[in-house]
C-alpha cells in the first residue's frame, strides 16, 4: 500500500492552511474596525458552526485567500457564540444578518458584501 500512496499522492497527514483571523468577540472591535478601516480594508467574516453551507463556504474561502496580515484585516465572526456582536455589525453597517456573510469595510463604510455561495466571489483585491 505505501507505494500505491507515493503513486497517487494519497497524504497521510492533511496539510490546512491558517489565516491570520481576528476573533470579533467584542461590541468595542466594532468602532475600532470602522476607523481602522481608513488604513487598511475590514474584513469580517460571519459563520455559523453548526451550518453545513457556512462551512462549505468558509473552507473555499479558506483555500482561496492570498493575502498577507498587512493587507487585509480580516475577523472571525462565530455568530452562534457572539449573536449580539453580530447585530450590531448589522446595525452599523445597514445589513440584514445573514450566514456565511462577508463583509468588506472601507473609510469606515461598507463598501463590498456577499453572503452564502456568493461569499467566494468578492473580489478583495479590489480593495488592498
Amino acid at each position: 500500500m505505501g507505494l500505491l500512496n507515493k503513486l497517487f499522492g494519497e497524504k497521510t497527514e492533511r496539510e490546512e492552511k491558517v489565516l491570520p483571523w481576528i476573533p470579533l468577540n467584542d461590541a468595542g472591535q466594532i468602532d475600532y474596525i470602522g476607523q481602522k478601516s481608513g488604513v487598511t480594508a475590514q474584513v469580517i467574516f460571519k459563520h455559523s458552526t453548526r451550518c453545513g453551507i457556512s462551512s462549505m463556504v468558509q473552507r473555499q474561502f479558506v483555500k482561496d485567500y492570498n493575502f498577507g496580515e498587512k493587507e487585509l484585516d480580516l475577523y472571525y465572526l462565530d455568530i452562534l457564540s457572539y449573536r449580539k456582536v453580530s447585530d450590531l455589525v448589522a446595525e452599523k453597517f445597514q445589513l440584514m444578518h445573514e450566514s456565511p456573510q462577508l463583509l468588506v469595510i472601507k473609510n469606515g463604510e461598507l463598501v463590498a458584501h456577499a453572503s452564502h455561495g456568493q461569499v467566494n466571489e468578492v473580489d478583495l483585491q479590489r480593495f488592498v
